[in-house]
C-alpha cells in the first residue's frame, strides 16, 4: 500500500493515538479507541450548552471508534437570505466536529487543540431538513492535527467537504 493512503482511507487510518482502525469499525482487541479522553454522546451534547453549537441546533449523534458525527437543522438559524444552507453554518458544524474530536485525542489535561485553518467546498444546496457531519482524522500529531469533515444531507448526498487544521497548545491556567 502507498504510504499516503493510510491518511485518506478511513478504514486504514493509523492514528497517533496508537490504534489501528478495523475495516469493520470494531473496537480493537484491547478495547482501545482513538479517543484518549472519556466521552459519550450525552456528555458532549451537555458540554455544548450555551455555545454556538447549541444556538445553531447542532447535536452529536454518534461517537465511533475513529469518528464523531453530528447533525444540524437547516432552518431559519442556518440559512442565508435565498433560503439555502449558509456556508458559514456548514463551516461552524465542521469546525465544531473537528475541534471536539481533536481535543478527545489529547491525553494531557494541560493541552488543547485550537483551529489554525479551515477550508470547505460547498457541493450541493440544501433548503430544508438536516445535514449530518462526520469528522475523521487525517493526521494526529504532537503539535498539529488535521481533520476531514464530510457533511451530507438526509439522502446521503455530499453537501460540503471541509479540512480543519488545529494546533496543539498548552492550556492557560
Amino acid at each position: 500500500m502507498l504510504a499516503w493512503r493510510r491518511f485518506y482511507e478511513p478504514r486504514l487510518l493509523y492514528h497517533a493515538c496508537n490504534v489501528r482502525a478495523d475495516p469493520e469499525n470494531r473496537v480493537s482487541e484491547t478495547g482501545s479507541r482513538v479517543w484518549k479522553q472519556p466521552a459519550t454522546v450525552a456528555t458532549l451534547n451537555a458540554q455544548a450548552e450555551n455555545t454556538l453549537a447549541a444556538t445553531l441546533g447542532m447535536v452529536v449523534t454518534e461517537l465511533g471508534d475513529d469518528f464523531i458525527r453530528a447533525s444540524m437543522a437547516v432552518d431559519a438559524r442556518t440559512v442565508q437570505p435565498y433560503g439555502l444552507l449558509h456556508g458559514g453554518a456548514s463551516l461552524a458544524l465542521a469546525e465544531t466536529l473537528g475541534s471536539v474530536a481533536a481535543n478527545l485525542c489529547l491525553a494531557s489535561a494541560t493541552q488543547m487543540a485550537v483551529g489554525l485553518e479551515i477550508n470547505a467546498n460547498h457541493l450541493r444546496a440544501v433548503r430544508s431538513g438536516r445535514v449530518i457531519g462526520t469528522a475523521r482524522a487525517l493526521h494526529v500529531g504532537r503539535q498539529t492535527q488535521v481533520w476531514e469533515i464530510r457533511i451530507e444531507d438526509e439522502r446521503d448526498h455530499l453537501v460540503c467537504v471541509s479540512r480543519l487544521t488545529l494546533a496543539v497548545v498548552e492550556r492557560e491556567h
